[in-house]
């Protein structure tokens, strides 16, 4: 029995299965940059970023010597409490960067997930209301506010309801969903029109509080909501008095090649942002940041964690910003992304089984089809990984057959070429029937 084996076997005996999706049997060691050794010492590319959780990569000595610093000084005090000087100048900087209009504030926490349970706290204190708007396909999180206003896997509501009330999802205007014949603004009018029926049938907009969306979805496929429907959605929000809130825990920092995801829309400025993952290079740290006003509108303790924000979190956080920086990571994920925008878009002319390529940054997602009928083959889609694992390079699925494409924006770009080269491989053997299909279902 392998190293992996034998770990990964006393594990199963105490972790509940709801805590993991399952994908390949390996335990991660140590990693470097963008690439991970596991417990049998084989090394592996990552393309995964830890669920986009490192964007500045694993173990970047910038970072380790900001949390070896700080936990020599102070490890913890609650913040519930006591300010910290690493908490104080991570204020400064983040309100600084968020893409909020006017005085900004903040509130931390310690993961996406209860930044985005934030963000219902807030809208509702400050507008009075209670409803709430999130989208299909969004993941938000798994705590009760979070895990309500997603829409990705039954799962996040299968034995666990009832959730929390108030909350109306509404399609998400996915490029699936286009019909053969629309133009795009015929699209985007029609899920627009979608989006207004529920106001105008059921849901008073003058008892909505807020409506949230991810305007690049992550794990619903990494679809960018077209500029045309987002920019309908928030004059809609302005005109009636709701706040307009992005979840930026997936897609901020650097990920789509921009600062934040909405940096992609000119003209929509968002009352509130959710910040997590990256923000401290993977450590436990999240923010909702938002107007001053909003913000001012929630008195303690009505968003207090004992742990959120404390400073070692947010040393590493002042220290992930530095290299976000001083590496220029948001121009380097740009330009590295298009160069992964072409190889894939040149791998579907190629292969029949890539079907639609979406590339913004470093960041995005390659559906997986049948090469007869176009439709999703999440078979295909499992082997590809499964070969490009046994290869030396980490990838995983969401939806079932969209390829998740999340390197560390760090990454060498002569790795990058040896990744991209890997999957070419493994496409070669896809078609060449060489793979076998695999005994389990893998992934979501």
């Amino acid at each position: 029995m392998s190293q992996n084996e034998s770990l990964l076997h006393q594990e199963t005996q105490g972790l509940a299965p709801a805590s993991r999706i399952k994908f390949f049997d390996v335990v991660l060691k140590s990693g470097k940059g963008a690439i991970l050794t596991d417990a049998d010492g084989n090394d592996y590319i990552d393309l995964l970023s830890s669920a986009s959780s490192t964007n500045t990569g694993h173990a970047h000595p910038h970072v380790v010597k900001a949390i070896q610093d700080q936990a020599a000084r102070l490890i913890q005090y609650t913040p519930a409490y006591f300010a910290t000087e690493p908490e104080i100048k991570l204020v400064k900087r983040l309100t600084a960067l968020a893409p909020i209009g006017g005085p900004a504030k903040l509130a931390f926490g310690n993961s996406g997930s209860d930044a985005n349970d934030a963000i219902i706290k807030f809208a509702r204190a400050y507008t009075g209301r209670q409803n709430v708007v999130s989208f299909t396909g969004a993941y938000h999180g798994s705590t009760y506010g979070s895990i309500t206003t997603s829409g990705v896997s039954l799962n996040m509501a299968r034995k666990i309801g009832p959730l929390l009330p108030g909350v109306v999802k509404i399609p998400f205007p996915s490029h699936w969903d286009k019909l053969s014949y629309e133009t795009e603004d015929e699209f985007c009018d029609r899920l627009f029109a979608a989006f207004k029926q529920p106001f105008e049938t059921y849901l008073p907009a003058d008892e909505t509080a807020l409506v949230e969306i991810e305007a690049i979805q992550g794990d619903g496929g990494f679809c960018k909501a077209p500029e045309r429907y987002l920019n309908q959605v928030y004059q809609f929000c302005q005109d009636h008095g709701i706040l307009f809130a992005v979840d930026e825990v997936n897609q901020g920092l650097g990920r789509t090649g921009k600062m934040w995801s909405i940096d992609h829309f000119p003209d929509v400025h968002p009352d509130l942002i959710a910040v997590g993952k990256s923000i401290a290079s993977g450590l436990p740290l999240s923010a909702v940041v938002g107007r001053a006003e909003v913000i001012d509108s929630l008195a303690a303790p009505g968003n207090v964690y004992t742990t959120a924000g404390n400073p070692v979190t947010t040393a590493a956080a002042n220290a992930t910003l530095d290299v976000i920086e001083t590496e220029h990571l948001v121009e380097r994920s740009a330009q590295l992304g298009k160069k992964a925008r072409q190889f894939f878009l040149n791998l579907r002319d190629r292969y029949p089984f890539i079907g639609d390529v979406r590339i913004y940054g470093l960041n995005g997602g390659i559906d997986v089809v049948d090469s007869i009928t176009k439709h999703p083959d999440e078979t295909a889609a499992s082997m590809l990984i499964t070969r490009l694992f046994e290869l030396g390079v980490l990838m995983i699925t969401v939806r079932g057959n969209v390829l998740r494409f999340q390197p560390p924006l760090v990454i060498p770009e002569e790795t990058l070429d040896l990744a991209l080269q890997t999957i070419d491989q493994a496409c070669a053997d896809l078609a060449a029937g060489k793979l076998a299909k695999p005994t389990h279902k893998i992934g979501w």
